[in-house]
């Protein structure tokens, strides 16, 4: 199943929404700020100084307060260097993209609220335009040797689609420990050829020294059933199978569903960079997240980010008695274990 056409976060700012739920998210962009520092240190150091117009991408922008986070984070950053260095500040840039189906409209509404601050901070900061790009960023999205800085945070993780071949994946919707082998080398795979074609295709849109900032969900360790990797979907399974025993949800719905997302162990990311060869590591930071406390911030915190995706198949009808059972799960599972998320940030420089 291809998801260009469905997926996307909950829109809006209502109590399900991805806006009123990325706190989890925003955790992780503050953990990367260094990361991101350091990268435009680089493009200033290797370029001799800023360019006129210094171009930005986010891939996989999504909506909400961390959709211009990350951009008003960056001009700060570009701001006080060219201060520091008594150098005029480039105008930006600033490229936002998601899938069709993403809330552009809630960003586009804060835009007014961004413009007033960004001008409260002083004249001479640059001018900064931004634009909508709709499009998988499976696709190409700019013109050759156009972008000096992309960056991603929680996007790569999700597929291009549903991998092929899962059909004795009954009654789990990811990678799971009940999970027969070839469901984990299909997942793997899926992941390899999409992340490959990642690359390759920012690798052309991107100039010659730029920079890649990439941050996404990941796993501690190679076994891919690892609990830092799969139990928060493990759950999610389990609360549709309790309807399923419970005649709400027909078994053969649960059985034909599963997740395109895949959380990859650090040597199967360093692995692809170093076949696909465009681009040079320059850094891999590691860290893990506590799942959101209490439990009913962990359901809400998935519903934001899958409910779309699983309605789509299942309908909307089941999604609040799905979720109410899903913190259930949640909530025991936090009563004798600690719930955390792998993440990773990985740093490349285009050769």
């Amino acid at each position: 199943m291809s998801i260009e056409a469905v997926f996307h976060m909950n829109t809006g700012n209502g109590d399900s929404s991805y806006a009123s739920n990325s706190h989890f998210q925003g955790m992780g962009l503050q953990i990367s700020l260094p990361v991101l520092q350091e990268a435009i240190n680089r493009i200033a150091k290797d370029l001799n100084g800023f360019p006129r117009c210094f171009k930005i991408a986010d891939l996989g922008c999504s909506s909400g307060p961390n959709t211009l986070f990350v951009v008003t984070n960056i001009l700060d950053i570009v701001h006080d260097m060219c201060s520091e260095n008594n150098t005029q500040v480039p105008q930006f840039q600033v490229f936002l993209n998601d899938l069709v189906e993403n809330d552009f409209n809630t960003v586009f509404r804060s835009l007014p609220a961004f413009y007033s601050k960004l001008k409260k901070k002083g004249d001479k900061r640059g001018h900064c335009y931004v634009y909508a790009i709709p499009g998988s960023f499976y696709s190409r999205l700019f013109p050759d040797e156009n972008i000096h800085l992309f960056h991603s945070s929680y996007a790569v993780h999700w597929l291009s689609q549903v991998p092929q071949g899962l059909e004795n994946n009954k009654l789990n919707i990811y990678m799971a420990k009940t999970s027969p082998t070839n469901v984990f080398e299909a997942y793997r795979k899926q992941f390899e050829k999409d992340f490959t074609k990642l690359l390759v295709l920012r690798s052309h849109e991107m100039i010659s020294g730029g920079h890649m900032i990439l941050t996404f969900a990941g796993r501690s360790k190679p076994d891919p059933t690892s609990e830092d990797c799969c139990v928060i979907w493990e759950l999610l399974a389990k609360s549709l199978v309790d309807m399923v025993k419970e005649g709400l949800v027909e078994e053969s719905k649960v059985s034909s569903f599963n997740i395109p997302h895949y959380t990859p162990y650090e040597g199967e990311v360093m692995d692809v960079i170093q076949k696909e060869g465009s681009f040079s590591l320059h850094s891999v930071n590691c860290f893990a997240l506590s799942w959101p406390t209490p439990g009913i911030n962990t359901a809400k915190f998935i519903r934001a980010v899958s409910e779309p995706l699983i309605a789509t198949h299942f309908g909307y009808s089941i999604m609040d008695v799905l979720f109410k059972k899903y913190q259930e799960h949640v909530v025991d599972h936090l009563a004798t274990m600690k719930g955390m998320t792998y993440n990773l940030i990985i740093s490349l420089i285009k050769k």
